[in-house]
């Protein structure tokens, strides 16, 4: 073999020698996601067991755990409006093994001073899930009848007025400062270390009113253990189409609603964001989730809206919004 040939073949094996590396480096996003996930998912809830936000993870975890061939463990970190446990996932390993499905995280990043963590950029948002309103309800033995004379009674002796609310921070306690900003008053707001706790002394009659989640408030609406007077959706709800909109009563601002995302911590590889994203989409199709979710009077995120792209869009307004009404209400905390 010549010289020129034997140039000529080592060359070309050079050439065949860094294909094959290209071809290799540009395949490793696409081996990562194929073989994830290898091993079980953990959501982090940042709520008790048995709490809104805990039903919701565990509809979508189930169905969510088929789609991905692994299984979704729960574990409730409540505490602190949710921030412990978003500390905890922000913090966490950015390889899809340790989510988070939040609430109120925007809220809480307007109302705590000192987080470990800056909402805006420690996560990656997956996908939207579900939207609810809040249902302003009472015992039903107390006195105000309709909206007309609960408005009434609060501002004429609001601060006589037992307002129940599941904690500083919490989409209940903004509801209720919502309320007090509209009308110009300070009722005497009683924080409980949760909703069921909350809820549970307003139908014992310790407290007089409190504004609740759909998910919680419905079942006890229809057995009659709470009356409503107002919902905070644009309109009626089908469920109880006698409750009037809070826009309908004269307060449109009283605008709040309980909405979740899934979320992983910043920098996890796009390609699992997109796979979690897909197995999301493929649990909110689910005729039987969609049932479950109707019954607790929350609606899913339409399609379009539950990309990552859309839930990051979503955050980033909430976060604007939730920082105006705490400045408003002085009420930051350390």
């Amino acid at each position: 073999m010549s010289e020129d040939s034997r140039t000529v073949k080592a060359f070309r094996t050079c050439l065949t020698y860094l294909a094959v590396v290209a071809s290799a480096v540009l395949a490793l996003p696409t081996a990562h996601a194929q073989s994830y996930p290898t091993r079980p998912i953990t959501m982090v809830v940042p709520f008790p067991a048995g709490s809104a936000t805990d039903t919701v993870a565990s509809l979508i975890g189930t169905k969510m755990s088929e789609r991905l061939g692994q299984t979704l463990v729960m574990e409730n970190v409540p505490g602190a409006s949710g921030t412990i446990a978003a500390a905890r996932v922000a913090r966490a390993p950015n390889d899809g093994y340790t989510l988070l499905i939040h609430t109120t995280i925007a809220l809480s990043a307007a109302l705590y001073k000192n987080l470990s963590y800056d909402t805006a950029t420690a996560f990656e948002p997956i996908g939207l899930v579900n939207v609810g309103p809040y249902v302003l309800a009472a015992n039903p033995a107390y006195k105000a009848r309709d909206a007309k004379e609960l408005l009434a009674s609060l501002k004429a002796d609001a601060a006589n007025v037992k307002f129940a609310n599941a904690g500083v921070g919490t989409g209940s306690h903004l509801c209720a400062v919502m309320l007090s900003q509209t009308l110009g008053v300070e009722p005497n707001l009683i924080p409980y270390k949760s909703t069921s706790l909350a809820l549970q002394d307003v139908i014992a009659g310790h407290s007089d009113v409190l504004c609740d989640q759909t998910t919680n408030a419905f079942p006890h609406l229809a057995a009659k253990r709470i009356k409503a007077y107002a919902i905070t959706s644009p309109q009626r709800n089908p469920a109880f189409p006698d409750i009037p909109t809070t826009r309908e009563v004269g307060i449109p601002q009283v605008d709040v609603s309980v909405w979740h995302g899934l979320y992983a911590p910043k920098g996890t590889p796009q390609a699992i964001v997109e796979q979690l994203n897909a197995a999301l989409q493929v649990a909110l199709a689910d005729a039987e989730v969609q049932k479950r979710f109707t019954g607790m009077g929350t609606d899913l995120f339409p399609a379009n809206q539950r990309t990552p792209a859309a839930h990051a869009r979503h955050l980033a307004g909430e976060l604007v919004r939730f920082r105006e009404v705490v400045n408003k209400g002085n009420f930051q905390l350390e």
